[in-house]
């Protein structure tokens, strides 16, 4: 018998063995994972490695209540302060009115938030850890529920309402989408309408805000782009920009106008907010370290009409923003100081923020100290004489302490 012969009557013999033993091994495989249990370990970490220092995301003023309120992204933290707060010199110590924190809360990584002018509800965006914009109420404080919470799959960064229409307008990052909801709504309720599609231009959009009297939506954009076709998807990088649409727009939409190019100094454009009567449209510029600020009739490769920046400004890695109209004052969360910076509407340059009223306010966050004195607050209406001058970036200001700035003692916060 050839050896040709021997192996073509073999391998039939051969082909039946490898699929019986990979039917054999499929049903051992699948019985044991159908036995398996999950191995839940409780037992406490040996040690922490911790950063104390808040990172502040988002801002939102009401001048009607006095509200100060700032997302803390690393801490996990909703905090209040009264805006005019100003404690007397021979007190060391203010407290925030109230911390919103703790796992009940369903909120983590805040990176926008909103004050209801009427309820004084809190609203707040989870940009990336979860996807909830949970509502809390005046008396919410500690770790406790929301009154409700959305569902908002995609990366939500900033909200706009229209309390007209009782709608609320944000920015979907991964989904290169604007959504609109119901302002009541909770749970998995979904968008009343959205704005996506390759005609959009809407790249990576993070910055959101109204123009209500000529019915208007600006919308900032990083610049990653997320094309579909009949081929499939994939990813563009362009220029930041910022797009227009109506607010009444629904679906793959091209945008009215579009601001973007060189003379723009546009790099990471993040929150926006929009000035009524000036017509005005201001930009924090994340990566710039400085504010922007464009007509609201903008269009193309323009340059802003003003810039925010500069060393005596105390702006760093700023991404969020908040408009006072009625007091002409704009306010600006600092993640790389980190610090709330306040300054009239019509600041420009390297200006130094400016107080509204005497004397000076400010509140510092020291993270330099042994660990049962993290956390500490300070107002104060003088500087002290062995605080350096670098540290004083504002005369109203909400400025966290570098660990390279002295302070005197405080109280356990």
């Amino acid at each position: 018998m050839s050896k040709i012969f021997r192996q073509r009557k073999v391998w039939p013999f051969q082909l039946l063995l490898v699929g019986f033993i990979v039917w054999l091994a499929h049903g051992i495989l699948a019985h044991a994972q159908a036995d398996r249990k999950p191995v839940v370990i409780e037992r406490a970490p040996l040690r922490f490695i911790k950063d104390p220092n808040p990172s502040f995301s988002a801002v939102a003023v009401d001048s009607d209540s006095n509200m100060l309120v700032v997302s803390d992204e690393n801490m996990f933290r909703i905090m209040e302060y009264d805006r005019r707060e100003n404690t007397p010199p021979q007190a060391r110590l203010s407290e925030p009115k109230r911390i919103i924190s703790g796992t009940n809360t369903k909120a983590e990584m805040i990176c926008g938030v909103y004050i209801d002018p009427k309820t004084k509800e809190i609203y707040a965006l989870n940009g990336d850890t979860q996807n909830w914009m949970p509502v809390f109420s005046t008396d919410a404080r500690g770790n406790v529920a929301p009154n409700r919470a959305l569902n908002i799959p995609g990366h939500p960064f900033q909200m706009a309402a229209d309390e007209d229409q009782q709608l609320l307008y944000m920015t979907i990052q991964s989904d290169n989408q604007l959504s609109v909801y119901r302002k009541q709504a909770s749970g998995g309720e979904k968008p009343l309408r959205t704005i996506r599609g390759n005609d959009t231009r809407l790249e990576d959009p993070h910055g959101l805000a109204l123009d209500l009297k000529n019915r208007l939506v600006f919308v900032s954009n990083f610049g990653n782009g997320n094309v579909r076709g009949a081929g499939g998807r994939y990813g563009t990088f362009a220029p930041p920009s910022i797009t227009v649409y109506p607010m009444e727009g629904s679906g793959n939409i091209k945008p009215m106008r579009v601001i973007q190019g060189p003379k723009t100094l546009m790099n990471w454009p993040a929150h926006m907010a929009f000035h009524q009567e000036r017509q005005e449209l201001f930009v924090a510029n994340d990566a710039d370290n400085s504010i922007l600020v464009f007509r609201a009739s903008d269009e193309g490769d323009v340059a802003p009409i003003r810039v925010i920046k500069g060393p005596k400004t105390g702006i760093k890695s700023p991404p969020g923003i908040a408009l006072d109209s009625k007091l002409g004052e704009l306010y600006v969360a600092n993640m790389g100081t980190p610090s709330i910076t306040v300054f009239p509407v019509t600041a420009t340059g390297d200006v130094a923020p400016s107080p509204t009223e005497w004397p000076i306010r400010r509140l510092r966050y020291s993270p330099g100290w042994r660990t049962e004195d993290k956390r500490r607050f300070e107002r104060s209406t003088v500087r002290p004489a062995n605080f350096p001058e670098q540290c004083t970036t504002s005369a109203m200001t909400l400025c966290m302490m570098r660990s390279s700035c002295p302070s005197p003692t405080l109280k356990q916060f």
